[in-house]
């Protein structure tokens, strides 16, 4: 049997690691626009109808919490990169209001990041502030295709 100072001291280092660990994976992970599978379109389709989001227009969706204050980045950074393109519509939406929906479209965190397309289906998302230039990048080929 070990001492029990020993044990202690490799409890913590084994928290300590699996902190490290989560921090590390979340890190990599937060604000990455992930590409989203077509499974649900129909169901997601008439969700983000129902908050607003038309067909023929390219949509930056974003989940917000008046509590959550990475959304006010989120925010900053979706009203920059929507202004560079036209035809580009941005859409807030509380979760409080919205509970039913959000669940509906799997958030699960504040902010969530949807990017519609023109046909209203959810091609990329991301949990967290994304980064500008993936999204200036996922957006181009997008508005280029809506205003064409």
């Amino acid at each position: 049997m070990q001492p029990p100072r020993l044990t202690g001291l490799l409890v913590l280092v084994a928290v300590l690691a699996a902190a490290g660990a989560f921090g590390w994976w979340r890190r990599r992970r937060d604000g990455r626009l992930r590409v989203v599978s077509p499974a649900g379109d129909v169901a997601h389709r008439a969700a983000l109808a129902a908050l607003g989001v038309r067909t023929g227009e390219v949509t930056l969706v974003q989940f917000s919490a008046p509590v959550c204050a990475p959304c006010r980045a989120a925010r900053r950074v979706l009203e920059d990169v929507a202004g560079r393109f036209d035809g580009v519509a941005l859409l807030e939406v509380g979760v409080e209001e919205h509970l039913d929906r959000a669940r509906e479209l799997d958030v699960w965190r504040t902010p969530t990041v949807l990017l519609v397309d023109g046909t209203g289906r959810i091609v990329r998302r991301a949990a967290g502030v994304p980064d500008r230039a993936d999204l200036l990048a996922a957006l181009a080929p997008l508005a280029a295709g809506a205003r064409a």
